[in-house]
């Protein structure tokens, strides 16, 4: 791992608090301590040992971010406020040395506006959904509801807006793509049976669907790795870290960011990396963040490779997300993305319309988007900024659409 040195550094005690970027701690603490040299016998060179070895773990956190700055304020050299997007200051806090197994609290700043302040912690995640500050708001999303969330999984698509969104409690608020992947039986389900039924129409697996993906990223990460440069992977609506895992374990790509909406899926993810030996022993910076697509965290042109894996029927505003997509991919990046044409799920929108008098459900109302046509999708990618000749959409089975862009 490179590490860079940093100017003005404090001292530092067994509890550090300083400017680090948002990635695992541990992987750095794993990696210095199978480099520093056995302790000595004497007390002296026992605490010389400690000293050293505290110094190189605060360069290490420091370096992990990029390019040291001279002044205080430290930014990761891809995360920004998802709104503004301004560079985000990151401090973190807590306890570097001991056990592998523990996390530190991190705290994102941004450069601009001192009020709008995020934060997560390194065993788990950096949460760039929402300022600290909009965490009372009025309105209460059934996300940051894991109870209601979970009934509302087991009624019919059309009556959980209707649960949720016409009820006595007029705060609440469900939108049923985007809220569905927040119910903690369905995070517990996804790996379990869930994913693999999307076989029927016509998904070819995961390992099969990875092997697409890195096949097609391939060009763009040989290019940086033969310059030199690290290379970046997002897995955008990333679940329980199905992909996540392989994009990490594959050893191609230097810094893999894995997001998605859901907190409950961003934490079996979590679980499922902890204990992924393979991971552990991998020199990939992983990173999970909690965002959303139509406001996507990211620098714009910085992202090599942009995955997302059975999503996009799930994402509320299509339109906008998109554009996002294209606004972080670096030129000559690429997008790889697999979904459902609507007509897998038209026993759903069937019901939906019937539920509603006939009439057309809001698409913020629907289970899923319901893309009709590859035109259509065409269509989408087109006005997000692709042009026409860097666009290849491929339909398998009955109903699995493959997306190949560029940039």
């Amino acid at each position: 791992m490179k590490l860079y040195a940093a100017a003005a550094l404090l001292c530092l005690s067994h509890v550090a608090e300083s400017f680090v970027p948002p990635s695992t701690a541990v992987s750095v603490v794993s990696t210095l301590s199978s480099t520093v040299e056995p302790l000595a016998e004497t007390k002296t060179d026992i605490d010389e040992q400690k000293k050293q070895k505290r110094q190189q773990l605060k360069e290490a956190l420091l370096g992990r971010i990029g390019s040291p700055s001279s002044n205080k304020f430290v930014s990761d050299p891809l995360l920004v406020d998802p709104m503004t997007k301004e560079p985000l200051g990151i401090s973190v806090k807590g306890p570097i040395l001991g056990s592998t197994n523990a996390g530190v609290r991190l705290t994102l700043k941004s450069a601009s506006d001192s009020e709008r302040v995020f934060e997560g912690r390194s065993d788990a995640y950096i949460n760039l959904l929402e300022p600290i500050s909009d965490y009372a708001e009025e309105k209460t999303s059934v996300a940051n509801s894991p109870i209601l969330s979970s009934l509302l999984t087991l009624t019919p698509p059309p009556v959980r807006s209707l649960l949720a969104n016409v009820s006595s409690n007029s705060d609440l608020e469900y939108i049923p793509m985007r809220d569905l992947f927040t119910s903690p039986s369905v995070s517990y389900a996804y790996e379990r049976g869930w994913r693999q039924g999307f076989a029927a129409a016509g998904f070819p697996g995961a390992d099969e669907e990875f092997d697409m993906a890195r096949e097609y990223f391939a060009p763009v990460i040989d290019k940086k790795r033969r310059s030199g440069e690290e290379n970046v992977v997002v897995d955008m609506s990333c679940a329980t870290g199905l992909f996540t895992r392989r994009f990490t374990k594959s050893g191609e790509y230097g810094r893999v960011i894995a997001c998605d909406y859901s907190d409950s899926m961003l934490t079996e993810a979590r679980r499922r990396i902890r204990v992924d030996s393979d991971i552990a022993l991998s020199n990939t910076k992983l990173d999970l963040v909690r965002c959303d697509v139509a406001k996507i965290p990211f620098k714009s042109d910085s992202i090599d490779a942009f995955h997302a894996g059975a999503a996009m029927h799930c994402w509320p505003e299509i339109e906008e997300s998109l554009k996002e997509i294209y606004r972080v991919l670096a030129p000559g990046g690429r997008y790889f993305a697999s979904t459902f044409l609507g007509t897998y799920f038209q026993n759903v929108a069937n019901l939906e319309k019937s539920s509603n008098g006939g009439n057309d459900v809001e698409q913020s109302m629907q289970a899923f988007q319901y893309f009709p046509t590859v035109d259509g999708l065409r269509d989408l990618l087109l006005d997000a900024g692709f042009d026409g000749d860097k666009v290849d959409i491929e339909v398998i089975g009955a109903a699995c659409v493959i997306i190949r862009c560029e940039k």
